[in-house]
């Protein structure tokens, strides 16, 4: 199960703000939220009184909260890994460790008495397969990649998914940032060029930025790293089908309303034997084995990667088939162009699997 989150920085904002991009954000389906504790500079007592107040109101409206901390956090708290009262005495739901204790300490903080889950940097080689092997609590251990306030500093996509898949490989549930664009966001640092976790997704449309985590099959959990959002921005993101992955797509002028009825209203997926020139949704042909898809001349040599497809009447063993070009192919007249992958969304195309199952975003 996926679940959308949001992040809030008490110490730069007002309650009042706060709450409204809390109800806000409640209103299209957000459930988690980030919020950090290294960059709030109060006494214990106010932290105390002021978090626990923000808490209440977070879990009036179903949200579950993660804090960031470290060891200067706990010291100032008056927590250590084998207490955590004061994170309890707050309804913290998630503790997330930014900086790391001992060996022995981490390992003993999973089993806290209270049940408080710990978040470990997904962003780090942390040997979190010896502290399980040494007896860490695998049920109480998640993990979420770091964000990245500072532009080009991002995680690259390779490094990405290798800390992402050693993480998921051990069975934990893996979080990552993806980034408002609307004006004037902020997290906990004066640094303001978006707060992704990876660097290719920084400035994408935030819709975008959530579809190609999901692509990976890996990520579970997906928030926003910088306040505020846009609700357009938590709008799209709400509607992103968490089920497959999802493309838009410039459609052609000369695009015929069968052509429509195969891109959008039937459950596509590559075919196992896959081929390195196109990706093949198969399912369509049964049903247009006597229905005619005329052939509609495109005067280009080639098929270039990102073009959509349907096999037409000059190749009617295959008529319907909908093809994605992965490679510059041959325009030989069996196909029609019916649309095109922008360029920007070709980062879906590039890791969506054979026999995983894919869509098109229909135009509102």
């Amino acid at each position: 199960m996926h679940r959308m989150g949001i992040s809030i920085y008490p110490e730069h904002s007002t309650e009042k703000k706060d709450y409204d991009y809390m109800k806000l954000a409640a209103k299209y389906g957000f459930t988690r939220m980030f919020t950090c504790l290294l960059s709030v500079d109060e006494p214990k007592e106010i932290i105390m009184d002021k978090f626990t107040k923000f808490m209440e109101q977070a879990h009036e409206l179903g949200f579950i909260v993660g804090v960031d901390t470290n060891p200067s956090v706990f010291l100032h708290l008056g927590a250590t890994p084998y207490n955590l009262k004061p994170f309890y005495d707050m309804k913290v739901d998630i503790v997330r460790l930014d900086g790391h204790f001992s060996d022995r300490e981490d390992i003993a903080i999973t089993h806290n008495s209270y049940g408080i889950p710990i978040e470990f940097n997904a962003s780090s080689n942390t040997a979190l397969d010896l502290m399980i092997e040494r007896g860490a609590n695998r049920d109480n251990m998640v993990v979420c990649h770091n964000f990245y306030p500072q532009k080009y500093t991002g995680l690259g996509w390779n490094k990405f998914m290798e800390f992402t898949n050693k993480y998921k490989a051990l069975g934990l549930t893996v979080g990552a940032f993806v980034s408002s664009n609307n004006e004037n966001t902020f997290g906990p640092w004066p640094v303001f060029e978006g707060l992704a976790t990876c660097e290719m997704h920084r400035g994408l449309p935030i819709d975008l930025q959530v579809r190609h985590l999901l692509a990976t099959n890996k990520i579970d959990d997906i928030l926003i790293g910088n306040a505020y959002a846009t609700e357009d921005e938590l709008k799209a993101i709400s509607k992103v089908d968490k089920t497959r992955t999802t493309f838009k797509l410039e459609l052609a002028d000369s695009i015929t309303s069968e052509e429509e009825n195969i891109i959008y209203n039937y459950p596509h997926f590559g075919r196992g034997d896959a081929s390195d020139y196109l990706v093949r949704s198969s399912m369509p042909r049964a049903d247009y084995r006597e229905v005619k898809i005329p052939y509609c001349k495109y005067d280009k040599e080639f098929f270039h990667r990102g073009d959509v497809v349907i096999v037409n009447d000059n190749l009617y063993h295959y008529r319907g088939e909908l093809e994605i070009i992965e490679k510059d192919m041959p325009n030989d007249g069996k196909r029609n162009l019916v649309a095109r992958i922008p360029k920007e969304e070709l980062i879906l195309l590039d890791i969506l699997k054979p026999e995983h199952l894919f869509g098109f975003i229909k135009p509102e």
